[in-house]
């Protein structure tokens, strides 16, 4: 059941469109309209980082080989990332933001969620605010962002999908519902290639398919996602928008002295990254809800794949459980890997939002 309307947030997802590869064409005109990868070259057994939507319509997508995404795309161009240029732009959004909330929950460089409840420019209208975000990122940077604008934070990270590019896309309280029944299995916040399959194959194809399942039911077969789906579902999102999330995280990685190319000798890395990152989140006495793996290759491109459930954990092998879910759709066979990570953040904090006193408008 939704939040009564008093106690009903209005959240806005922002989601740049092709980050990287947006700002490499942005910068240099030989690349516009083009088919472009961002990251390593196909020579030297390179990872995509981010590819342009001319390269997306060919099948190259981020976390692909280099030299895949060349089968895919012959006439695909390649650039080197530059990250101390990303992160430029992306303060300069974030300080659009602050024009209108001081509660911002950046995700990564290109996305974050925005609680305009109580909006610092008197606006009201939280539709009108995202519009405002977007005009005001596309005139003063030249780039383009797609936003999702709903009462929680999953209906609104799902919203800022559906139009991409340069989309805006509203589901209100009275639209959640319908929406959630008849949204793709596969669409669902947390639902991983793998448990889209199991889903499938017990009769889950949508949400109406998945609302028939009991709580109990869905923990049978999935653990504690069960609880976060059967939630999930009924739109029962109460997470807050939580500033600083990032910053706010405990991880660990290593560097190996040789380059590693086996995805297994990999995944047993990873594995014993977990038990120590489990030592630190007890000795911290710490619990999170996202997990993060971080891979470096050895052109030095790296990339991050995070996973989000509703439970709080901190046993190894429950964030392996995750990591292998986000490891089974990046394409590092054979790839040379130079540093693995894993993170743990989304920590259990008081709610940071209160209920008391809010002065809501009509979205």
């Amino acid at each position: 059941m939704l939040p009564a309307p008093e106690n009903r947030r209005k959240i806005v997802h922002i989601d740049m469109d092709a980050f990287y590869a947006s700002i490499e064409q942005r910068d240099f005109p030989e690349f516009r309209g083009k088919a472009l990868a961002v990251g390593g070259s196909p020579d030297g057994r390179g990872v995509v980082a981010t590819a342009s939507y001319e390269a997306r319509k060919f099948g190259v997508r981020s976390a692909m080989s280099s030299r895949q995404a060349l089968q895919l795309c012959p006439h695909l161009l390649f650039t080197k990332p530059r990250f101390e240029v990303y992160k430029q732009v992306s303060d300069h959004i974030r300080a659009i933001f602050r024009r209108y909330t001081d509660l911002i929950e950046p995700l990564s460089l290109d996305e974050a969620y925005l609680d305009v409840t109580e909006d610092k420019a008197g606006i009201g209208s939280a539709i009108d605010i995202a519009k405002a975000i977007k005009e005001a990122i596309t005139r003063e940077l030249n780039l383009t962002a797609s936003a999702g604008v709903s009462v929680n934070k999953f209906i609104a990270k799902i919203a800022s999908d559906f139009q991409k590019p340069d989309g805006l896309t509203f589901i209100g309280p009275s639209k959640v519902i319908p929406f959630l029944e008849s949204l793709p299995i596969d669409k669902f916040f947390g639902v991983g290639k793998v448990t889209a399959q199991k889903m499938k194959g017990m009769g889950i194809h949508n949400g109406a398919d998945l609302k028939s399942f009991s709580e109990s039911d869905l923990n049978r077969h999935f653990g504690k996602s069960g609880t976060f789906f059967y939630h999930m579902v009924r739109g029962n999102d109460t997470r807050p928008v939580r500033p600083n999330r990032i910053s706010k995280s405990i991880g660990i990685e290593d560097t190996f002295s040789a380059d590693i190319s086996d995805k297994g000798e990999m995944m047993q890395e990873i594995k014993i990254l977990c038990e120590k990152l489990e030592k630190r989140l007890d000795a911290k006495d710490k619990r999170g809800k996202t997990v993060t793996v971080k891979i470096k290759f050895s052109d030095f491109t790296q990339i991050t794949r995070s996973k989000t459930q509703f439970e709080e954990i901190h046993r190894a092998a429950e964030m392996y459980e995750l990591v292998q879910e986000l490891m089974d759709k990046v394409d590092v066979e054979g790839l040379k890997v130079r540093l693995l990570g894993v993170t743990m953040s989304n920590f259990a904090e008081p709610e940071s939002i209160p209920k008391e006193g809010r002065q809501l408008r009509l979205f």
